[in-house]
């Protein structure tokens, strides 16, 4: 809010832009993680992130926890890029002559006139902790499947497994059929996608090493004893 008058752009630094777009750098797969669109996108990643990221640090160790925050958003990164570029070659490329040179433009709907393709690719940009708070939710849905929450405005309460699993199915839903709402459902998905992948190759690794150690799995039970 403060640093647009100082002629500094936070979304355009920072956002993850598509990467055959101008403003794209490398490290926008971590800065966009860490900024966000609005007080209310704010609140409710970090909200969510200290609900089920508190208890998640407890049972994988802070260590193994950043790790597991950081790959989920990387990974919520790659599949929103991934989709990005299926876009790209479905898009309705034109030629027409900008300032006396022939120039790629594309036809994009609710515009009467082609849009520069440079200027519409630069647009295309995702800020948020969202997919690493998704890849969160679904690994408390992994170590805890049969812990009951209630979750408004359901009036019962439901196990955490069928909970992450709705989420996951509203989210395919969403971006099969809401492409254009402006939420990174893919990415969503994308932190869940490499969640699930980290959690079982961990899983693998710990129970083939004849060291031990590795991650302390706790029961919920026991973690509410000791918190």
């Amino acid at each position: 809010m403060v640093l647009p008058s100082h002629g500094i752009n936070l979304d355009a630094l920072c956002g993850l832009h598509f990467f055959m777009s101008e403003h794209f750098s490398p490290y926008q797969f971590i800065t966009y993680m860490f900024i966000h669109g609005s007080w209310t996108h704010l609140f409710f990643n970090m909200f969510a992130l200290w609900m089920f990221g508190v208890v998640i640090e407890q049972t994988q160790g802070p260590r193994r926890f950043l790790i597991y925050y950081l790959v989920c958003g990387l990974g919520a990164g790659v599949c929103q890029e991934i989709v990005q570029y299926i876009h790209y070659l479905q898009l309705d490329l034109v030629q027409v002559n900008y300032m006396g040179q022939m120039t790629d433009c594309v036809m994009v709907d609710g515009y009467d006139r082609p849009i520069l393709l440079s200027s519409y690719l630069n647009a295309w940009s995702c800020v948020g902790a969202s997919g690493a708070v998704y890849g969160v939710l679904l690994a408390f849905g992994l170590y805890y499947p049969n812990e009951r929450m209630f979750i408004i405005p359901i009036p019962f309460p439901i196990k955490a497994k069928y909970f992450v699993v709705g989420y996951a199915v509203i989210e395919v839903l969403e971006a099969l059929t809401r492409p254009g709402d402006g939420v990174a459902h893919v990415a969503h998905l994308g932190g869940m996608l490499f969640g699930l992948l980290l959690i079982l190759y961990w899983r693998n690794r710990d129970n083939h090493s004849s060291r031990g150690g590795g991650a302390t799995y706790v029961s919920f039970d026991s973690y509410n004893k000791r918190f």
